[in-house]
C-alpha cells in the first residue's frame, strides 16, 4: 500500500509522457525480452452465455466483460508493479494544483480494428451516453459526486479534460476510461437517442460487424457453444513490447461456453482449455492427479491471495405484493438473525476445503488497509437467531417445523443463485439447512444467470425476487467503496431501490461516502471507510458470506506472466498482450 500513499500524494502535480506508441515494460512479464513468439490460441471457459455485447449497457461481470468492455484503449492503466497510474492511450497527462482537473492528450496513431482511427469524440461520446440517464448505463453513477456532475470536455484536436466539482479520491480511475465507436455509438444516438443505443450489439448481433480497440476481437459466436476471437490487426499499431514487436503475440483468444465450473474442470483435466481458477483444494487434487498420470502439463499456484470479489445475499426491500415478506425483509433483527445462520466455518471447510477467509463488510478481504476488524460480525449463533426471530414475532413453529407469527405468516423466502456456479449452489445450500435448522424455511433456486442479474437490477416498488446470492468484482483500491452501490438510488444499492433511502444507516452511509472520497490523505479517508462499514453491520443490509483464496493454473506452455511475487487477485496472473505459447 505505500506505493497508494506516494501516487495520491503527487495527485496535484503529476505529469507523465511517454512516446509513441505504448511500451509494455518487460518488468510485466517474467518472460525475457526477445523470448516471446507469436502463435498459438488460448482457450479458456466460461459459465453461461453474455448478456450483450454493448459495452455501454453491460452490467455483469463475465470474462467477456472484463475482457471486452473493461479493457482496450483506456485512457491510464496500472501495471503488476506499481500503484501508480500510467497514461497509456493518453500519450501525457497533467493534474491541476487543485486537483480539479485532468488533461489528457490523446496518443497519436491509435485505431479500431476497422483500422480508422480512435479520436476524443470516441471517449467523449462514451460520457454523453453514460451520462444520459435514459441510456441506463452502468456507469452513470461513476459520473457524479453527490449531485455535482463531473464533465468532460474535448480541448483541440487531440485534448481531453475532466472537470471535477471537488478533489477527488476517484479521479484516475474515473479518468481511466474506455472509448466506443462514435461512428457507431454516436451515430446511433444522434439519430434515435437512448433506445437506438440500448438496441446496439445485442446477442443477436455479427459479432464481424462490432468494432473493439482490444487486443482480441470477437469473429465468431455461437450462442451456448463458443464465441472465438482473433488477434486485432490494429492493435500492434500502438502496443509493442520492449524488443519492439508488435503485441498480441497470440493468433486467437477462444472462450467455451460450458454450464457449470464442473465442466470447465472436466475440459481443463482433458486437455482442452489452457487455464481454471481451481474453486477449492478438491479441484487441486483432480488437476494435480491428472498431472501426476501424465494427461495434462500445467502450472498451479495455490492460495495466492483472497479473492478480489465478495459473495453475499441481498434481501428485496421493494416487495409491494407481499407486504409482509417486504415488513420482514425489512426488519434488522430479521437480517441480524440470517447473519447468526451463516456458518461461515462450515462453507469454508466444506465448500472451499479450508482455503478461504470470512468475509464481514463490503471491502475484500485482500484490501487489508481498508478493513475494519472491529465491526458486529454475527457469528454463527443459531440461539442468537432464534432469539431474534421470536423478537420480532416468530416464537412458535406450524406442523412442518416453520416458524409463523401471530398473523400464521410463515418465515419462509427463496434464495435464488445462479445456476452452474457450484460454490455458490453449496453456499445456498448450507445456509438453507442452518436456517431452517431454526424454523426459518430458506427454498434454493438456481437460475440463469442473466435472469438472476435482470432480477437484481430490477427497479420500482416490486421487484421480482425474495433474497439473492451473488458477488460483486470490481471497486478501487484507491477508495474500495462502490460509487453505484453504497449511496441510496444508486444502481448497485440493490436492497434498496425506492430512489431514496430509507433508514438513517443508509443516509449516514451516502453522506461519509462523499466524505472519504473527497479526502485525498489516505490515513483519513481510511478512518472515514472504517465508519462506513460500522455502520452497514448495524443496518446489515448486506451478508457477506466467505472470500475463497484465489488459485490459478495454465498450462505450462504459457509464458509471460507475471513474476511469482506480483501475482495476486487484484492484478491476476498475466497481461493478456504479453503473454505466449513456447513450442
Amino acid at each position: 500500500m505505500k506505493k497508494l500513499f506516494i501516487g495520491l500524494s503527487l495527485l496535484a502535480i503529476a505529469t507523465f509522457a511517454f512516446a509513441e506508441p505504448f511500451v509494455w515494460p518487460a518488468a510485466w512479464s517474467n518472460a525475457a525480452p526477445g523470448e516471446a513468439v507469436y502463435g498459438g490460441t488460448l482457450k479458456i471457459a466460461f459459465v453461461g452465455d453474455p448478456r450483450t455485447f454493448n459495452p455501454v449497457t453491460s452490467a455483469e461481470s463475465q470474462a467477456l466483460s472484463d475482457f471486452l468492455f473493461n479493457t482496450g484503449a483506456q485512457l491510464l492503466m496500472r501495471g503488476p508493479d506499481s500503484d501508480d497510474w500510467l497514461p497509456y492511450a493518453a500519450e501525457s497527462y497533467t493534474v491541476n494544483d487543485e486537483g480539479t482537473q485532468i488533461d489528457i492528450v490523446l496518443r497519436d496513431g491509435m485505431t479500431w480494428s476497422d483500422g480508422s482511427p480512435i479520436t476524443t469524440q470516441d471517449y467523449y461520446i462514451r460520457y454523453v451516453l453514460e451520462t444520459d440517464p435514459d441510456v441506463g448505463s452502468n456507469g452513470y453513477d461513476g459520473w457524479f459526486m453527490d449531485d455535482d456532475p463531473i464533465t468532460l470536455e474535448k480541448v483541440g484536436d487531440n485534448g481531453l479534460r475532466f472537470h471535477f466539482p471537488r478533489p477527488d479520491r476517484l479521479a484516475f480511475p474515473v479518468a481511466a476510461m474506455v472509448p466506443v465507436p462514435d461512428a457507431i455509438f454516436g451515430e446511433a444516438y444522434r439519430t434515435g437517442g437512448a433506445e437506438a443505443v440500448k438496441a446496439l450489439w445485442g446477442t443477436n448481433v455479427d459479432v464481424t460487424k462490432t468494432v473493439w480497440s482490444t487486443a482480441f476481437i470477437p469473429t465468431v459466436f455461437q450462442p451456448g457453444e463458443r464465441i472465438i476471437l482473433e488477434r486485432n490487426p490494429h492493435f500492434g499499431d500502438w502496443n509493442v513490447d520492449e524488443a519492439g514487436n508488435r503485441l498480441p503475440f497470440l493468433d486467437g483468444y477462444n472462450m467455451t461456453v460450458v454450464a457449470d465450473l464442473d465442466t470447465s474442470l472436466n475440459l481443463y483435466i482433458a486437455g482442452e482449455t489452457d487455464t481454471f481458477n481451481p474453486r477449492n483444494l478438491d479441484d487441486i487434487g483432480v488437476i494435480n492427479q491428472a498431472v501426476n498420470n501424465g494427461d495434462i502439463d500445467v502450472i498451479v499456484l495455490e492460495a495466492v491471495s483472497p479473492v478480489a470479489s465478495s459473495q453475499f445475499i441481498v434481501w428485496n426491500w421493494n416487495k409491494a405484493s407481499d407486504p409482509d415478506k417486504q415488513a420482514l425483509f425489512r426488519n434488522v433483527n430479521f437480517r441480524r438473525a440470517m447473519a447468526h445462520v451463516m456458518d461461515r466455518d462450515a462453507i469454508i471447510d466444506l465448500v472451499y476445503n479450508g482455503s478461504g477467509v470470512p468475509m464481514y463488510t463490503n471491502v475484500y478481504p485482500i484490501n487489508t488497509f481498508w478493513i475494519n476488524d472491529d465491526v458486529e460480525k454475527y457469528p454463527y449463533d443459531p440461539e442468537a437467531a432464534s432469539e431474534l426471530m421470536a423478537s420480532i414475532g416468530y416464537d412458535k413453529k406450524n406442523s412442518d417445523g416453520i416458524l409463523v407469527n401471530a398473523e400464521g405468516k410463515t418465515a419462509s423466502f427463496i434464495l435464488a443463485t445462479n445456476a452452474g456456479n457450484t460454490a455458490r449452489e453449496q453456499i445456498a445450500g448450507i445456509f438453507a439447512d442452518s436456517a431452517r435448522e431454526i424454523g426459518v424455511d430458506v427454498q434454493v433456486q438456481p437460475i440463469d444467470f442473466n435472469l438472476l442479474v435482470d432480477q437484481l437490477l430490477s427497479e420500482g416498488d416490486d421487484r421480482p425476487f425474495d433474497a439473492i446470492l451473488i458477488g460483486l468484482t470490481g471497486g478501487s483500491r484507491d477508495w474500495p467503496f462502490g460509487v453505484n452501490v453504497i449511496p441510496c438510488g444508486t444502481n448497485l444499492h440493490m436492497y434498496n431501490t425506492s430512489g431514496g433511502c430509507l433508514t438513517a444507516q443508509e443516509t449516514l452511509m451516502g453522506q461519509l461516502f462523499n466524505v472519504g472520497r473527497e479526502e485525498l490523505d489516505t490515513e483519513a479517508a481510511r478512518k472515514v471507510g472504517l465508519e462506513i462499514q460500522a455502520t452497514e453491520a448495524d443496518l446489515m443490509p448486506i451478508l457477506y458470506a466467505v472470500s475463497p483464496m484465489a488459485h490459478y493454473s495454465w498450462a505450462s506452455d504459457i509464458k509471460g506472466f507475471h513474476h511469482d511475487d506480483e501475482i495476486n487477485a487484484l492484478v491476476g496472473a498475466w497481461e493478456l498482450p504479453m503473454i505466449f505459447k513456447a513450442d
